[in-house]
């Protein structure tokens, strides 16, 4: 028996919302979670189904995502090997703590920190400041975004790129070092949250990952093409709109 028109119909608005979801955050590091987030709860699906649905299907959409910008020379190996075990750490102490810290204490401090963050970017960028790149701890910073990846539901992307290239790394390196290293952090977090939530969701998150799947290799191109300082521009843009948007969230 074939799908029914209604069932097809929700598949494809779920494949629509994870091809734009997984555009952004494949060519720009971050935001996959507030973009497919954002629709989803738009279109009348619940919190709990929404976050679960996305969580999931980012599984394989970032698998994806890196191999793409494995195959776009978009990875530097230094950086990914030292965002992957702290990042997975901090995710997995993160889906752990959740339970006993509430996310919503934590969001403030993320937004006013990815605000600021975000000014800075563009600060440099518009003044052309191209300062070397300073010495990063960049085991702390995957540690910390890893973290409240888990704990806000969504965060890996956001802080640690926004960060890095705020710090004067390559913005195309960094997307795509942070891509890669997502697909491990996510996996792991992923497997904590499913131990304990039931897969009712599978509309969604088939929908998300067909569409996050297809968009994959065109955000690794488009990561590739775009010139650094454009990179800057759109990636501190994009850093604030995460900020205005968590904090719409939490004054809502």
């Amino acid at each position: 028996m074939g799908l029914s028109s209604d069932l097809l119909n929700h598949i494809v608005v779920y494949i629509v919302v994870g091809f734009f979801a997984q555009l952004v955050d494949g060519a720009f590091g971050m935001a996959y979670g507030v973009v497919a987030l954002t629709f989803l709860l738009g279109a009348g699906v619940s919190p709990a189904a929404a976050t679960v649905g996305a969580r999931t299907a980012e599984i394989f959409t970032s698998a994806v995502s890196g191999l793409s910008h494995l195959q776009f020379r978009n990875v530097d190996n230094k950086l990914f090997r030292g965002l992957l075990v702290p990042g997975v750490v901090g995710g997995v102490l993160g889906a752990y703590i959740l339970t006993a810290v509430p996310g919503r204490v934590l969001k403030p401090l993320v937004a006013i920190y990815l605000l600021v963050i975000g000014l800075v970017i563009l600060r440099k960028t518009l003044k052309g400041i191209e300062k070397a790149k300073v010495r990063t701890r960049v085991l702390f910073i995957a540690a910390i975004g890893g973290f409240f990846d888990a704990v806000g539901g969504g965060g890996w992307g956001p802080i640690v790129t926004s960060t890095l290239v705020a710090r004067g790394h390559s913005p195309r390196l960094t997307v795509g070092s942070v891509n890669l290293a997502e697909f491990f952090v996510t996996f792991c977090e992923a497997a904590i949250f499913l131990a304990t939530i039931r897969l009712v969701h599978w509309k969604i998150i088939v929908g998300l990952m067909i569409g996050g799947i297809l968009a994959a290799p065109l955000a690794a191109y488009i990561c590739k093409r775009l010139s650094s300082r454009a990179l800057r521009i759109l990636i501190g843009i994009l850093t604030i709109a995460v900020s205005v948007n968590t904090i719409f969230q939490i004054l809502s």
